[in-house]
């Protein structure tokens, strides 16, 4: 597939955003002591991140001034049903923060928010059975651990830029072992999917039963939706090296740089495992899009 920058950055973002929330809203379920300025800092910033999220949505649709009959389909679509959950998410977060972060009943809210929101995004992809990479519980899974990591990568560096040291020490075990966990899954999903058989082949594709069939030709002379809008046109080369770079700046850094900072007690390490895992996000955000191989393409790609 062809990733769209605006669905990268709105997941990631997003994404993150959510597991912020869903620490903040632990830490108030468990008890957890936070200074009013961790809670409504982290607040604030999850609710401005979702924002952010929800605009880039919007640049991803041909007329956004339509964008509210996405909500119509609710009962069949997935997509749907993350329209109507975003916005729910993002007014809890932003009436929790203003209500100065001491809900409990509001933390509760938005947890179970968070984790339907996770659910309806991932689902978007999973249920799509004729992209195999995709239709795989493991998406679901990942989609969700990935955000706790990043929300809880990014909650370790708030509170070490705003000099919470106790929510900093109770955070950044939470934040490596959910760094692992995201880990682990993204390394099952890659493992699955390279080894996946394709279901369709270009004898399915064209309809020739031929056991030799050879491609001359990508299907169309010049550019068109189809050879724009499912591939991505990049090299197998770059692939590999997206994917050597997600796993090193999503996972293995900032899961050294958070041991660092448990062992040292160094702010400074938390903020910059923050830093190092945001492009190692995209990153990984592009290759699950790039590495999604949709079945038209074995007629208007692949060239033998």
């Amino acid at each position: 597939m062809n990733p769209a920058w605006s669905v990268i950055v709105f997941t990631t973002v997003a994404g993150a955003a959510q597991g912020l929330v869903v620490v903040v809203a632990l830490g108030r379920l468990l008890g957890l002591r936070m200074s009013a300025a961790f809670a409504g800092g982290a607040l604030w910033l999850a609710f401005t991140m979702l924002l952010v999220g929800l605009g880039a949505s919007f640049l991803h649709l041909g007329r956004p001034e339509r964008a509210w009959r996405a909500v119509t389909m609710w009962r069949t679509s997935w997509l749907s049903r993350e329209v109507i959950v975003l916005p729910a998410f993002a007014a809890v977060v932003g009436l929790w923060a203003a209500s100065g972060g001491a809900s409990v009943l509001l933390a509760l809210a938005a947890l179970l928010l968070a984790l339907g929101l996770w659910w309806c995004t991932a689902m978007i992809y999973a249920c799509l059975r004729f992209i195999q990479e995709w239709a795989h519980p493991l998406t679901i899974v990942n989609y969700t651990l990935i955000g706790l990591a990043s929300g809880a990568v990014l909650a370790t560096a708030l509170a070490a830029l705003l000099g919470d040291g106790f929510v900093q020490r109770a955070v950044a075990p939470w934040a490596l072992t959910v760094t692992a966990a995201a880990a682990a899954g993204r390394w099952l999903a890659l493992q699955r999917n390279a080894g996946l058989k394709l279901r369709s082949t270009v004898q399915s594709a064209t309809g020739i039963r031929n056991p030799r069939v050879a491609q001359a030709a990508m299907g169309m002379t010049g550019g068109a939706f189809n050879t724009r809008e499912f591939f991505h046109g990049r090299t197998l080369a770059v692939l590999r090296s997206v994917k050597l770079g997600f796993v090193l700046a999503a996972f293995a850094l900032p899961s050294a740089l958070l041991l660092w900072g448990l062992a040292s007690g160094s702010g400074a390490a938390f903020v910059l495992a923050a830093l190092v895992q945001a492009p190692g996000l995209l990153a990984e955000r592009w290759f699950f899009f790039a590495q999604a191989r949709h079945p038209q393409n074995l007629y208007y790609q692949v060239v033998s």
